[in-house]
């Protein structure tokens, strides 16, 4: 009873959060809103935005879960339905160039945040893990980092919260930036630009999808070659942290590693598809339930983001992200702009 009990609740939040997707897909189809290139994903961060920062409080605690489960598993499901958006061809047509550019993000990301860290004198988990999130694929690699560094559950909560606000501010300049042409870059280059800087994998596609199919595609393509480097990198720091730990105690246990499954069948669904095997009706079927999907993990993005939770994280972390985003942005740019033609 204790169990149908708990399903219960959480099924009151997914309802919940399905309602506001609802009202976001009728709002995302007004005209003056598509005149603004807002998608439903966007209108529905927005309005969990709104409601995390009004009534969220009245929400019953138990509904959480179901919310959580809207931000993290719908997602995860929302990002391997993406795959019938794409095909092998398409990552054949990304190529070298967008790959070489997420190693380098990835590795100078990681390297610059440990180094702002020290200069700022901050904790070393949070350090990580902050810039673990900025480089890689935002609260993900948060979640996984910690599973492998075993950190105080309150530096999590501060790492997520510095990529959620960064990653939810890119969603809206990067599309305002291109669309005013304050970003002159082609569409595949800037999908290639946003895939290779922006925070979580959710905000990709949002912005991806803001500023066009042309953009998106790559965006997400991209981004999910960078999701799939979180792998080598948790190996990484499992190998440094065991090593400490043998250093420190004697214990030669390993650490556990995480690997983002929904990577890998994102991947395995691109591969379907490549093969053209489903009717154009199917697809097209999939990719609106797909769009769904993805909006009500965005509205639970939402939902999750309070003013409260910023102000408990304290200045130094968010200082260290705001060094972060502004790397992103211009060394992505570099990058994107003159080494990528460069190897092309």
């Amino acid at each position: 009873m204790k169990l149908s009990e708990q399903r219960s609740s959480m099924l009151h939040g997914v309802l919940l959060i399905a309602l506001f997707s609802c009202a976001a897909f009728y709002i995302g189809d007004m005209d003056f809103v598509k005149a603004l290139s807002l998608s439903p994903m966007i209108v529905g961060i927005i309005l969990g935005m709104l409601y995390a920062n009004s009534l969220r409080n009245n929400l019953p605690d138990t509904w959480v879960p179901g919310i959580q489960f809207c931000s993290k598993r719908v997602l995860r499901i929302g990002i391997i339905f993406y795959g019938f958006r794409l095909t092998f061809q398409d990552v054949t047509a990304v190529g070298l160039p967008a790959i070489l550019v997420d190693a380098i993000i990835v590795a100078t990301t990681i390297g610059v945040g440990m180094a702002v860290g020290r200069l700022l004198k901050m904790d070393r988990g949070i350090t990580l893990l902050t810039s673990v999130g900025s480089s890689i694929c935002g609260a993900a690699a948060v979640l996984g980092t910690e599973s492998t560094i075993r950190i105080k559950p309150y530096k999590t909560a501060v790492a997520v919260a510095t990529v959620v606000i960064f990653g939810t501010l890119s969603m809206f300049l990067y599309p305002i930036a291109y669309r005013s042409g304050l970003i002159d870059l082609s569409p595949e280059a800037m999908g290639i630009f946003t895939g290779a800087t922006v925070h979580e994998v959710a905000h990709v596609v949002g912005a991806g999808n803001a500023m066009g199919k042309a953009v998106a595609d790559p965006a997400i393509i991209v981004k999910m070659i960078r999701v799939m480097m979180l792998v080598p990198v948790l190996f990484i720091i499992g190998y440094f942290v065991a090593r400490a730990a043998v250093n420190g105690t004697g214990d030669s246990s390993r650490a556990k590693i995480a690997i983002p499954w929904f990577a890998v069948l994102f991947l395995v669904v691109i591969g379907f598809n490549s093969f053209d095997l489903l009717p154009e009706a199917v697809v097209g079927f999939i990719n609106t339930l797909d769009t769904f999907l993805l909006t009500m993990a965005m509205t639970a993005l939402g939902a999750e983001t309070s003013i409260d939770k910023f102000r408990k994280a304290g200045a130094k972390p968010f200082v260290l992200a705001l060094v972060l985003y502004v790397w992103l942005i211009f060394a992505g740019y570099g990058m994107v702009k003159y080494l990528v033609p460069a190897i092309v």
